[in-house]
């Protein structure tokens, strides 16, 4: 089912942190961020870290910023169908940093323009490498940035507004929650070019979508619209052309209303579910309930103070 560009939009009006422009990493493209420095705790037990505390970023085509609890990283190479070449690589280590250490609840992932999420990896980039370069920087970095990218604490939302192939479709299997556009078209087309899926394209998307259908697009070439990948669970939902990051924005909106640690204990406990390092998941979850949670003090105190009220 298609959700149409007019549905429900929450925290929209005029006081909403969404509302206020967003502060962008100033070594992603510009800005400030002073938006995240001296913020007070709003009541959920959020206080974003001071600007200077988040990490440096790399490469301006990556383009991250930060509007209240939401963090945003924009791939800005449309003239490449947003491509990765091995510079964009690189930075998504320190971005994903940047991002943990921001403050921030939840991340929406997105592509610059209406033709292409991700094309994935930029051909000319990686074909002029040679094999032990190839295996040492291209797959070896690809992997510790999307790895990145799948352990971070916060959810993140992804925004397939057009292309989503090859590397594009691995960035986007380290999504929590993937949103296509009408017109997206996903697959894993790498061995057409004789190579693989690198970047765990063949394990983390077997994790997610199932063995089989990576099998499908992998050896078999098949494409994919939005409406067939939704009804595959490639995507979790479908909307129309150039309403994806509202959609993701309304979802951001509701993580962003949510406890910070339950959320990130929870994303902790699925992910070793799906067999992610489930020795080093298990032990960070264990290691956040021993240290305790203000959160669930929290949580428990309003849910007390809730109950007392609805008996009175």
């Amino acid at each position: 089912m298609r959700h149409p560009a007019g549905g429900r939009r929450l925290g929209r009006h005029r006081n909403s942190p969404r509302a206020r422009p967003g502060t962008r990493h100033p070594a992603a493209g510009g800005g400030s961020s002073r938006g995240l420095a001296g913020t007070e705790a709003d009541g959920r037990g959020v206080v974003p870290r001071p600007a200077d505390r988040v990490a440096a970023v790399s490469d301006p085509r990556l383009d991250l910023s930060f509007d209240g609890a939401v963090a945003r990283m924009t791939i800005r190479r449309a003239e490449k169908l947003n491509a990765l070449d091995a510079a964009m690589v690189d930075a998504l280590v320190p971005l994903c940093r940047a991002v943990e250490r921001s403050g921030a609840k939840v991340l929406i992932l997105t592509g610059e323009g209406d033709k292409s999420f991700c094309a994935g990896g930029d051909v000319a980039a990686w074909s002029a490498l040679g094999p032990a370069e190839f295996a040492r920087h291209w797959i070896r970095d690809g992997h510790a940035g999307l790895d990145a990218l799948a352990r971070l604490s916060q959810p993140v939302i992804a925004v397939l507004n057009g292309h989503c192939l090859g590397g594009g479709l691995e960035l986007a299997a380290c999504a929590d929650y993937r949103i296509a556009e009408g017109h997206a078209r996903i697959g894993l087309p790498e061995t057409s070019l004789g190579i693989i899926p690198g970047w765990s394209g063949t394990q983390r998307t077997a994790r997610r979508f199932g063995p089989q259908l990576v099998r499908r697009m992998s050896l078999f070439g098949e494409v994919y619209s939005a409406d067939e990948a939704l009804r595959l669970s490639l995507v979790d939902k479908v909307v129309d052309k150039g309403s994806g990051l509202a959609a993701a924005e309304d979802l951001a909106a509701i993580v962003a209303g949510r406890s910070a640690t339950a959320t990130e204990l929870a994303k902790m406990l699925i992910n070793a579910a799906e067999g992610e390092e489930r020795e080093r998941v298990l032990d960070a979850f264990a290691g956040r309930i021993a240290a305790g949670s203000d959160d669930l003090r929290a949580g428990l105190a309003a849910f007390r103070e809730k109950g007392l009220r609805s008996r009175d």
